[in-house]
């Protein structure tokens, strides 16, 4: 089959072409496992973050993606969730242990033998990849291939991250940054929350202009101040800015969820510039 892959760790200053295009066995599927047919694979910004290393895979070559959406081409021994040719999709969660406290409690992604996939295991950049049956999610027919993939990651994250708020309805909510996850929070605030308003920050003039046009009730840059004080803010960006920023915008007692696996450096020192009575005090 052919997949792309990657080989090493990569500077992508340096290197602009980090995967390559290769020839693979076709995966058999194991114990209570699927062999998928990829119809699509999203991709997402924390390929970067395997390709220059910020969170590597143990082992190389692998095939990056996880945000796959195929169909079941076969069934491994014990398979019994899904028929042949269901269509399914596949997240980051490759594969948890399924009885820690943090499985049994629903938080998988805490397990301390926790798989990604397209990093701990192979992913969707390729013509097939295997499953365990329990990571493999049903698609409604409602959304096309490439209208799924993006819910596997960027709408898995952030409902998560909205869940994490502890946010009622009616309640202050920031986002910060509004890229693919931050569109589809303000998307469920609108249906979970409906009297909740939301504020939104981006550098971007064309993603501030987006947020109000999906009804955000005010958008300014990363360093603005919003109007009102917010209960809740999430952070969607890669970078520190904007997580300093965001503090001096919440009220007393509010919550800043960081939505990200990782942080880049290239803006760490920006840290520095925390200050404890204005960024921190009142349980912040």
């Amino acid at each position: 089959m052919k997949a792309m892959v990657l080989r090493k760790i990569v500077d992508l200053i340096k290197e602009r072409e980090p995967l390559e295009l290769v020839d693979l066995p076709e995966p058999e599927p194991g114990q209570r496992e699927v062999l998928l047919k990829v119809l699509t694979c999203g991709v997402c910004h924390t390929e970067l973050d395997e390709i220059e290393g910020r969170t590597p895979p143990p082992r190389f070559p692998v095939v990056l993606g996880h945000q796959v959406v195929g169909r079941v081409e076969d069934l491994g021994p014990g398979a019994s969730r899904f028929k042949i040719g269901d269509r399914v999709g596949v997240g980051w969660i490759y594969w948890a242990c399924g009885h820690c406290e943090y499985c049994l409690r629903g938080d998988e992604n805490l397990c301390e033998q926790f798989r990604a996939t397209g990093r701990d295991a192979n992913g969707g950049y390729a013509e097939y990849m295997v499953v365990p049956e329990a990571f493999a999610h049903p698609i409604p027919e409602v959304f096309s291939d490439p209208e799924a993939a993006p819910l596997l990651c960027a709408g898995a994250i952030g409902y998560r991250s909205l869940r994490l708020t502890g946010l009622v309805d009616g309640q202050n909510l920031g986002l910060t940054g509004f890229g693919a996850s931050g569109h589809l929070v303000m998307k469920m605030v609108r249906h979970l929350y409906p009297n909740t308003k939301v504020y939104v920050f981006a550098r971007s003039e064309k993603e501030r202009e987006f947020a109000l046009e999906l009804g955000a009730v005010w958008a300014g840059d990363t360093e603005e101040e919003s109007p009102e004080r917010l209960h809740s803010i999430i952070d969607t960006t890669p970078v520190w800015r904007p997580v300093v920023e965001a503090l001096k915008n919440l009220r007393p007692g509010g919550r800043l969820v960081i939505n990200a696996i990782r942080k880049e450096d290239v803006d760490k020192d920006y840290l520095l510039r925390l200050d404890y009575p204005s960024h921190l005090w009142m349980e912040k």
